[in-house]
């Protein structure tokens, strides 16, 4: 078995992919910091799988195609595409809005996942068999104040698993959303652009998922019966019941 995980240099990435390793995974593993691969690789390939690292930019769509066709026929048997990279960029009103950081977060978040997903799904039709797992979020099913942008990319994502997993229904190709509340990972770093302070109080009186947490929900989700797909789960911390209401100690 097979699974390409993009952005795997961190948080949610890199726990899914040390989870799929070490369930006899062989991996394909994406991201922008080499550095980073090279180091999770070499603590990958101790589960004595393969492993295939990625260095591109999934904003870039001739990056994509170029990485992609890179990958070598005994590994083009994706069994499992998690489309994890995204993230946030700034948190003001749409008034006050950053461009740089929207078309940071529409590039990577929507047209990123499309590109990636382009040039892996003719793999899987190929093989009548796959699975693609989007990494949503709870702002891809409601809004809130200064999320405007983010929330927007991440409905979109929403709306693609949902016109995916229709246009590959034909295909016995998978399709599932995963969205979660707060989790606790670099998200909220690089959303503030490095203030680490700032970052803190998001969860600051509560205990937030982890991205181990969100690895095990990703695995659940592939490694159910071949006639079983889960279209999509909503995550939370027990004390978050929605993106603006949580319980803090």
């Amino acid at each position: 078995m097979i699974v390409l995980i993009t952005g795997a240099t961190a948080g949610i990435g890199k726990a899914s992919a040390e989870l799929f390793a070490k369930n006899g995974y062989d991996l394909i593993i994406t991201g922008r910091r080499e550095d980073r691969l090279n180091q999770l690789k070499q603590t990958l390939e101790k589960s004595n799988q393969k492993v295939i690292t990625l260095c591109f930019d999934i904003r870039d769509a001739n990056q994509v195609k170029k990485a992609i066709a890179t990958i070598p026929e005994e590994m083009q048997g994706i069994d499992v595409l998690i489309n994890n990279a995204g993230l946030a960029a700034g948190f003001s009103t749409i008034q006050d809005g950053n461009t740089a950081d929207w078309d940071k977060m529409i590039d990577t978040n929507v047209k990123g996942l499309l590109y990636v997903t382009r040039e892996i799904t003719p793999l899987m039709i190929k093989r009548k068999k796959g699975h693609i797992i989007n990494l949503g979020s709870v702002a891809g099913k409601e809004v809130y104040a200064n999320g405007n942008v983010y929330c927007a990319s991440k409905h979109a994502v929403d709306a693609l698993n949902r016109s995916m997993r229709i246009d590959l229904l034909a295909h016995n190709i998978k399709v599932t959303s995963i969205n979660p509340g707060m989790v606790e990972t670099e998200f909220s770093i690089v959303r503030f652009n490095g203030d680490e302070a700032r970052a803190k109080k998001v969860y600051e009186g509560i205990k937030p998922l982890s991205a181990e947490d969100i690895a095990e929900t990703i695995y659940w989700t592939a490694s159910r019966p071949a006639h079983v797909t889960i279209n999509e789960l909503i995550i939370m911390p027990t004390a978050q019941a929605n993106a603006t209401t949580a319980i803090r100690n």
